[in-house]
């Protein structure tokens, strides 16, 4: 896709971070959009500030997980806009949790909104896509679909799933020949909610020593290397050169590298990092002087 005015894009997810930007840039470029969350307030904010573009902007309430509803929202967007040439599965949740003891509505819960949502939009807007002439799925996977971390086994299963997904409907899609055309999308660390919004186990403080609101700032620390709005840029320009792959930020294009050099053996230097940040935080902890025993060596010294 060689530019973006006067297309029409669908963007799950944009009532905040990289959904939203994705909105904004695409609004500034002249495209008109169609726009979803299940956050109806944060929606509403993300179509106030694109729609000062000119550009014409729906909205609706969606839960990515509801199949039904997606595909509904799918028909409503090409009655409203008349065609659509991209969509953007962008909505996308976070959960900590030991693998071997994830709680299965939880993980349903992860893979119903991270991976069936993605499916369920690239099915449901296929069809429109091919018949615009000039389509373009573009699906978000992570740095945690290219690597995995302790901790994150239920979203690493979802996002190396959307992963295989995307690369495998590109292909398809180049066998038959038509004028569609699918992106997977790396983000490593971007500065978004989607941590401080995550479900964390109770397994997660056995594993780290971390309470959940701990495990949650700590995320944040770690996650946040790259700006939404820049995020927003190179999604876009993977999309105009029509990229396979999409990596944004220079933890995921190390993340990469390292998988590509090492294969497996990439998880001996994951658990070296975390066996760092386990020593310090002992260390911490250790060295931090308890509640009572601080009061007591006041104590002494008043008397």
């Amino acid at each position: 896709m060689k530019n973006f005015e006067g297309k029409v894009a669908a963007i799950t997810g944009a009532g905040s971070g990289m959904g939203r930007t994705l909105a904004i840039e695409l609004a500034r470029r002249g495209c008109h959009l169609a726009l979803s969350d299940i956050n109806e307030i944060g929606l509403v904010q993300t179509m106030n500030e694109c729609v000062v573009y000119g550009v014409r902007v729906t909205v609706q309430q969606l839960d990515v997980a509801d199949r039904a509803a997606v595909f509904s929202w799918a028909r409503q967007v090409s009655e409203d806009h008349g065609r659509i040439n991209l969509i953007f599965n962008n909505a996308g949740v976070s959960l900590a949790a030991a693998a071997e003891t994830a709680r299965i509505e939880d993980f349903e819960w992860i893979m119903g909104i991270n991976f069936w949502g993605v499916v369920h939009g690239t099915q449901a807007f296929l069809p429109y896509l091919r018949a615009s002439g000039d389509g373009h799925v573009i699906n978000t996977s992570s740095l945690f679909g290219i690597i995995a971390m302790p901790t994150q086994g239920t979203y690493n299963a979802s996002k190396f799933a959307v992963r295989g997904y995307t690369e495998a409907l590109r292909m398809e899609l180049e066998l038959e020949g038509v004028s569609v055309s699918a992106t997977c999308v790396h983000p490593g660390g971007v500065a978004t909610n989607i941590a401080t919004a995550s479900r964390v186990d109770d397994s997660i403080q056995l594993l780290t020593g971390l309470d959940a609101d701990a495990h949650r700032r700590q995320a944040n620390r770690l996650i946040n290397a790259t700006q939404p709005d820049d995020a927003a840029r190179q999604i876009l320009a993977g999309v105009e050169r029509n990229a396979r792959r999409v990596l944004i930020g220079s933890d995921a294009r190390r993340a990469d590298r390292i998988a590509r050099l090492l294969g497996s053996a990439y998880q001996i230097y994951v658990l070296r990092f975390h066996r760092k940040l386990q020593g310090r935080r002992a260390k911490f902890a250790h060295a931090a002087p308890r509640p009572a025993q601080a009061a007591s060596s006041t104590s002494k010294d008043i008397a």
